[in-house]
């Protein structure tokens, strides 16, 4: 059993790394900050500043609202809009999909790391699923790589969206910034790819001190 542990250090990280990367991708999915619009009308947008999210747009106003209060009004995206660039579409897909395939590569892991500390040495399944698992975490990491890469593009390219008059928001900012989703996705593709790499490195030793299975 001591020899099986002292194979699996990698994959025991991959399953560290994957469980932060994971997080991260869950995180970055959820905040409204994937770009952060300025904007030069405050009367309804009081800060001046916007949030552009995949799921809904985000800003403080004071109007309507006592003097030395704010409030902050969202407005959630729906899949009939028209507007919303590809890139936002993409990213609410891709995010679902990395997400569930984290959580899969996760719980392909559990189950090899399980074998392996309990010196079940069965070759063929403990391999195949270090090998599953590994090939989760590189698809989920590609999954968010592709959003996160598609809408960092757009923000340095300073490109707008068409909202319609109901969101208070103007067609285009005068000037933009990447929010902190995008930051935490890359961090979280960095985590998922190399967590898919460590876990697809298994080899399982030729010699054991436990009966082999197959």
């Amino acid at each position: 059993m001591s020899s099986l542990v002292s194979t699996s250090h990698l994959q025991l990280a991959a399953f560290a790394l994957g469980t932060v990367g994971w997080i991260l991708c869950t995180i970055s999915m959820g905040i409204v900050e994937w770009r952060v619009w300025h904007v030069d009308n405050t009367t309804i947008i009081s800060s001046g500043i916007a949030w552009v999210g995949i799921w809904k747009v985000c800003f403080i106003s004071y109007l309507h609202v006592s003097p030395g209060y704010k409030e902050q009004f969202c407005h959630k995206f729906s899949g009939y809009d028209s507007f919303i660039p590809h890139e936002i579409y993409a990213a609410q897909g891709l995010l679902l999909i990395a997400m569930f395939m984290g959580l899969l590569g996760l719980t392909a892991t559990i189950f090899a790391l399980r074998n392996v500390c309990m010196g079940i040495t069965h070759k063929i399944l403990i391999t195949r699923f270090f090998l599953v698992g590994g090939f989760f975490y590189v698809v989920a990491g590609l999954c968010v790589l592709i959003p996160v890469s598609w809408n960092f593009y757009s923000v340095t390219h300073n490109q707008s969206i068409s909202f319609p008059p109901s969101y208070f928001m103007p067609s285009s900012p005068a000037a933009q910034e990447a929010g902190a989703a995008i930051p935490i996705g890359i961090v979280a593709v960095i985590l998922l790819l190399l967590s898919g790499t460590f876990s697809l490195s298994y080899r399982l030793p030729v010699t054991a001190n436990t009966i082999t299975k197959f």
